[in-house]
């Protein structure tokens, strides 16, 4: 799991005048890929170079995709810079799925937006949902994860999680359902 951080800001500054400037992730990962059954690259929404980095270097790319208006548009792009990277460096690059987040049932955008991506995307959407949630948008001030903010232990001092919040049970669930699609077998239930 290589996770974003605000010191990656300056990152396509560092390295606008480096040579293959669009493979430097690549170089430092090639020999370490085969190591691990999953890397996870988390980054901005932006379309830099950054993101550019990690879609030469991947096998595929987990799309998440706010409820919201604009960012059908935004992801428009990336499918297009998806394509584009595809045709000139990466033809192995697929769009491994599109999770919906940010997701409130209450309102017919939210609903609209999980059924654009339907259409759009058929298979490749999710069918797990992650929903908006104040514990989610509190784990990072904690600097945690939503799963060590908001859990208890099971009856009796036993060692198993149990998890009350909606948007911990969420990304639980798309780890499984990531997991099942990728022919992996799930540890423990």
């Amino acid at each position: 799991m290589i996770p974003s951080h605000i010191d990656l800001a300056g990152f396509e500054i560092e390295i606008i005048n480096e040579m293959s400037r669009e493979a430097i992730m690549k170089e430092r990962i090639e020999g370490h890929a085969d190591k691990y059954d999953f890397i996870f690259m988390d980054y901005s929404p932006s379309l830099g170079l950054l993101v550019i980095n990690a879609l030469v270097v991947s096998d595929s790319c987990l799309v998440p995709v706010q409820c919201e208006y604009f960012t059908l548009e935004g992801l428009a792009k990336l499918v297009d810079t998806i394509k584009l990277v595809q045709k000139k460096v990466n033809i192995n690059l697929k769009i491994e799925g599109v999770i919906p987040v940010m997701y409130d049932g209450r309102t017919n955008l939210s609903q609209e937006v999980v059924k654009e991506l339907k259409t759009a995307f058929d298979d490749l959407t999710y069918t797990t949902i992650i929903p908006r949630n104040i514990r989610l948008a509190d784990a990072p001030s904690f600097g945690m994860p939503v799963f060590f903010v908001d859990r208890k232990y099971g009856a009796y001092g036993s060692s198993d999680l149990i998890f009350e919040n909606a948007g911990a049970i969420a990304y639980l669930n798309l780890a499984k359902e990531f997991l099942l699609r990728n022919n992996k077998k799930i540890l423990k239930e």
